[in-house]
């Protein structure tokens, strides 16, 4: 078979091993994973009573329009139902702006190290990519501008960044956005956008009016703790999402996700919860550097990368057998550093208290 050439340099994704596996193989009798940026405080009661009803309808499709969702969320963002197109997770909203603006010739430009689907989805399509080296944690936008060219069809921006927790104020993303020409489509990525306290942080719905060059992706995975269920979206003007709509898959997410979406969007309370409580477990984590000098990066998101000044492999495999899943840095491009999900406030105090002593161990 001819397979695409492309498709031979790539690694499929690797899931880590499931925590029963773990548990079996170390002899542990808990696993604490604190690895994929899921929220440790589940998901909104509201979800799980709308579950239940839904069970009845298991036999039919479901809506491929999403119209409760799709009302529901353009409610509460204030912007039109036709403004917005749903995926299987934001990871499919990624594969169809890939799959509608890219192939051979064409090129997309992303920051390094960043979320890894960007250029991954690029490279199946045959397009050439470009990556702009993050320093000190940070975009470096002056660069990202200066490898656009005609034949650039995506910029990625994500913001708050995986791994490193970081975001482009609102002044900075303006500036950008103002520079990249309207052919060249701007994808803001803000999957951990809830969990944002900065006040600089930007306003980007408020954007779409004034560039039409402007798609936002975000997910129900992190903040709402919806990851099992897969539904993410991607907000920008009608017109664009009008021609993304022939990528997408028919019946692409299922009438659980919608459902559990559509209840976890009206329980607020729940997010505000879930926010505050992040809050302080990454103060848990910053007083923890501190008292060490390890360096970190002040985090937007639920998680903290952490540089330990070591094999990032060596301390992931010894937080395992403490019972910890965390996520090397090895494999993120930051050899030295663990990137940690925040937890609850007791978890985060048992995992602080099992990096002591892995220092302590090294300094003697």
């Amino acid at each position: 078979m001819d397979i695409k050439k492309q498709l031979l340099s790539l690694t499929p994704y690797q899931p880590g091993k499931p925590m029963e596996e773990v548990k079996r193989e170390l002899k542990l009798e808990k696993i604490v994973k604190l690895a994929s940026n899921e929220n440790p405080f589940g998901c909104s009661n509201n979800v799980k009573t709308a579950i239940v009803d839904q069970l009845e309808k298991a036999a039919t499709y479901p809506d491929g329009y999403a119209r409760q969702l799709r009302e529901t969320l353009a409610t509460h963002l204030s912007v039109s139902e036709h403004e917005l197109i749903f995926g299987n997770g934001s990871d499919e909203v990624i594969q169809m702006i890939c799959r509608a603006l890219l192939h051979s010739g064409k090129n997309t430009v992303m920051a390094t190290p960043t979320f890894p689907q960007y250029k991954h989805n690029a490279i199946i399509e045959g397009a050439e990519v470009r990556e702009v080296l993050i320093i000190d944690g940070h975009h470096q936008l002056d660069e990202m501008l200066s490898q656009i060219d005609e034949n650039t069809a995506i910029v990625w921006l994500c913001s708050p960044n995986n791994p490193t927790g970081t975001y482009i104020s609102e002044d900075k993303l303006l500036n950008f956005i103002q520079q990249v020409p309207n052919t060249t489509l701007i994808v803001v990525d803000e999957a951990y956008k809830e969990y944002v306290t900065a006040e600089d942080y930007p306003e980007t719905l408020k954007l779409l009016s004034d560039y039409p060059n402007l798609l936002i992706t975000r997910t129900f995975s992190k903040a709402y703790g919806l990851a099992s269920f897969r539904i993410g979206y991607g907000v920008a003007n009608k017109e664009l999402i009008q021609l993304l709509e022939p990528a997408r898959e028919p019946f692409n997410t299922n009438s659980m996700a919608q459902v559990a979406a559509t209840a976890g969007i009206l329980d607020q309370q729940f997010i505000k919860e879930c926010v505050q409580k992040n809050k302080e477990g990454l103060q848990q984590f910053y007083s923890f550097c501190q008292e060490l000098n390890l360096a970190y990066y002040q985090s937007e998101g639920n998680f903290i990368l952490i540089d330990f000044e070591t094999d990032a492999d060596t301390l992931f495999n010894y937080l395992l057998t403490k019972g910890f899943i965390v996520r090397s840095g090895t494999a993120l491009g930051y050899p030295t550093c663990l990137r940690i999900t925040i937890g609850t406030l007791e978890q985060n105090a048992e995992i602080i208290s099992h990096l002591k002593e892995f220092k302590l161990k090294q300094a003697i």
